[in-house]
């Protein structure tokens, strides 16, 4: 294991896990911090569990952190009785927030994948106080800088999915494949950081438990952005961006921001779509006192 930068904040903040049936099936969940502060619900990214948001979490002391694990990542079990599209992470993270009991003063952040499934929800009548997209998909991915890379994923994916299940699986969980896609999304110069974020990813990229709903989950994140639901969210909005980021470039951004009835831009330079990893104290300053602001709305 490589040491985390972030360790020694992070062991700062009480923690405590829980399960909890959702629409038929098990979520894993964690609380970070003291439970009668203001709440923020984080929801990680595609192939990624709880433990990718850490970082950030490490940088918000002052809020109650409500961070589960997607239905078919990490410890969370798959959808029984519907298909893991975005339709159905929306409606899981709707009843997943009635069911852990969160009232409606709370804060919605989503991550890349997240962001999509958070802003569908809060288009589908979620009503959090406010919203945090942090490197939100903001155009269609074949689309983006690398969407000759995303093609070759789609292709990745396919071979998955017909390959037999075991062959599937091994393919799904290539080292050599995940280091590739990490050193690709990684822009520090940092040699540290960088072993963390490839250690994070090996350990964690692969920890789903269902190949038909990784291939599922695959095909909803570049099937759909945040841009779809943009107009119908009115709770207050900000979008953290990086301008390296190879999955929406920052001129993707800036026409995002202009689809909201209510959103702010705040971008962070020299990093890329892992600013989760990358750049978690400087994306905590922009989080934590627009979060403030909607716990005393």
């Amino acid at each position: 294991m490589t040491p985390s930068p972030y360790a020694a904040a992070l062991a700062r903040i009480p923690v405590r896990e829980h399960r909890t049936e959702v629409l038929g099936t098990e979520t894993a969940w964690w609380e970070y911090g003291p439970a009668d502060a203001p709440t923020i619900v984080i929801v990680h990214g595609f192939r990624g569990d709880h433990h990718g948001l850490e970082p950030v979490v490490a940088h918000l002391p002052g809020f109650r952190i409500v961070s589960p694990d997607l239905p078919s990542f990490g410890a969370s079990a798959p959808f029984a009785d519907r298909p893991h599209d975005i339709a159905g992470y929306s409606a899981w993270l709707a009843a997943f927030i009635d069911a852990a009991g969160i009232d409606g003063a709370h804060v919605l952040l989503g991550h890349s994948f997240g962001s999509i499934v958070s802003a569908a929800a809060v288009a589908d009548g979620l009503a959090p106080r406010r919203l945090v997209l942090v490197n939100p998909i903001g155009a269609p991915a074949l689309e983006g800088p690398r969407g000759v890379m995303t093609r070759l994923a789609v292709l990745y994916y396919r071979a998955a999915a017909a390959l037999p299940e075991r062959a599937g699986f091994g393919l799904l969980r290539n080292g050599a494949i995940v280091r590739v896609m990490s050193a690709t999304m990684a822009k520090t110069r940092d040699r540290d950081l960088r072993r963390f974020i490839h250690d994070q990813h090996d350990r964690y990229f692969s920890a789903f438990s269902d190949r038909d709903a990784v291939l599922e989950a695959f095909r909803a994140s570049v099937s759909h952005d945040v841009s779809e639901y943009a107009e119908r969210i009115t709770v207050p909005t900000l979008l953290v961006a990086a301008d390296r980021d190879d999955i929406t470039p920052i001129d993707a951004q800036r026409a995002l921001v202009r689809r909201f009835p209510d959103a702010t831009l705040e971008v962070i330079a020299d990093v890329g779509h892992l600013i989760h990893y990358e750049a978690p104290a400087e994306a905590a300053a922009y989080v934590a006192p627009f979060a403030a602001a909607g716990a005393t709305a």
